[in-house]
């Protein structure tokens, strides 16, 4: 009953529609919390589905941009060499001896007795030349010293005829004197036609041509009837013959600077010629030039390699390959690690950070596939391979493994 009661009297209260009509109805506070959450939620899903993903995609191709700009390369560790290192070099392949054969005489070639290929010895006669002018010549001076000969004898006989009679003073001393005047005038007369008959016999004994030493024709440029100068009238002179000794061959080789100070006399080298494949010629480095040629920046040496058969022919292409001691530490790098600048050569190290450091270098030998460094690295480097054109000192890389081509990697597989 008393719960009746107390119902009915707040009833009449809430469903008077005069105190309805006076105050408006107030919406509980629990449903406005309830919508503040939902408008929250709302909001936070269209966030998480509109503007987040929007945000880390534009994130993302920050960073992947950041990431592409980086470049990736490949790098490489100097080898280095070992310590006594071969270096192959061309070589210029001579003669011990080798000498023209000029004519001393003027006239025509009578005869030839020898040809290219012949081996010849020392005083060998080798041609004649016919020498008419030189022969009159030799005619005339003899004539000539005959009569200064006559004239000597009697000036002589006179000379002593007056000196007797000046003792018993049947002449006068100015009459002796010119006696005596006289033969020593005629005396110097023959003299002079003694040694002018000398010159001429020594030109006739040109006409004939000998070997100077042994040795093999390697050129003849005469034959019958050719004109002969010897170029005594200041006309073109050429060599009758060519001739060599190859029993010992003088190999000429231009050392670079770099292994000047290693290039020492004694050293053994090998002489190798394509003619030959897979065999070598020993020789013994003899003489330096002593000197750097300011030109080619290289020391001139001489290696001598026995020929006693004959064997090896003069005037070849050779390579010598010579073993020096090395005075330096050098190292190995691929051609394609260089880098031509305007300041010149260059190579691209990793340095802390993957920050890229240029670094000078001084090549030596060339080895086709690889190059020589005699300075600029200590051999702990990491090397760029084929390092980009527009690369700066301390540019950020990124070091990635080299890329193995097709066909090793078909090739590995193979195995």
């Amino acid at each position: 009953m008393r719960v009746e009661e107390e119902n009915s009297l707040e009833r009449p209260v809430a469903a008077d529609p005069a105190y309805a009509a006076k105050k408006p109805v107030q919406p509980k506070p629990r449903r406005r919390w309830l919508y503040a959450v939902l408008a929250l939620l709302i909001a936070a899903i269209a966030y998480v589905s509109g503007v987040l993903p929007r945000v880390r995609a534009r994130e993302t191709a920050r960073q992947e941009t950041a990431e592409l700009a980086i470049p990736s390369v490949s790098v490489v560790k100097p080898k280095a060499t070992a310590p006594a290192q071969e270096i192959v070099l061309p070589a210029n392949v001579q003669p011990y001896i080798s000498s023209p054969i000029f004519a001393r005489t003027n006239g025509y070639l009578k005869r030839w007795y020898v040809d290219i290929g012949a081996h010849v010895k020392k005083g060998q006669l080798l041609a004649e030349i016919e020498t008419p002018e030189v022969d009159q010549q030799l005619q005339q001076a003899r004539a000539n010293l005959a009569t200064a000969e006559a004239n000597l004898n009697l000036a002589e006989i006179t000379a002593k005829r007056y000196q007797n009679l000046l003792k018993s003073d049947s002449v006068a001393q100015q009459d002796t004197d010119n006696a005596v005047g006289t033969f020593n005038a005629d005396k110097a007369v023959v003299a002079a036609d003694q040694a002018n008959v000398r010159q001429l016999e020594q030109l006739q004994g040109f006409e004939k041509v000998y070997a100077p030493f042994d040795g093999v024709i390697t050129v003849r440029n005469t034959d019958i009837g050719a004109l002969i100068n010897s170029g005594s009238a200041g006309g073109p002179q050429t060599a009758l013959f060519q001739i060599a000794q190859p029993g010992v061959l003088r190999v000429y080789v231009n050392v670079p600077e770099a292994y000047s100070q290693a290039a020492k006399v004694g050293l053994t080298a090998d002489l190798v010629l394509s003619e030959f494949p897979g065999k070598r010629f020993q020789g013994k480095l003899v003489r330096t030039a002593e000197a750097i040629d300011p030109t080619t920046r290289t020391l001139l040496v001489e290696v001598d390699v026995p020929n006693p058969s004959g064997t090896l022919l003069s005037g070849a292409y050779a390579e010598l390959h010579m073993k020096l001691p090395n005075t330096i530490t050098t190292f190995t790098l691929p051609v394609s690690t260089l880098l031509f600048r305007q300041e010149g050569l260059r190579v691209v190290a990793v340095g802390d950070g993957n920050k890229v450091e240029l670094r000078r270098i001084t090549l030596g030998h060339d080895y086709g596939n690889e190059v020589e460094v005699i300075s600029g690295l200590t051999g702990n480097e990491s090397i760029i391979v084929n390092p980009p054109d527009s690369i700066e000192p301390g540019q950020e890389v990124r070091v990635v493994a080299p890329t193995m081509p097709a066909s090793a990697k078909q090739g590995g597989t193979a195995n």
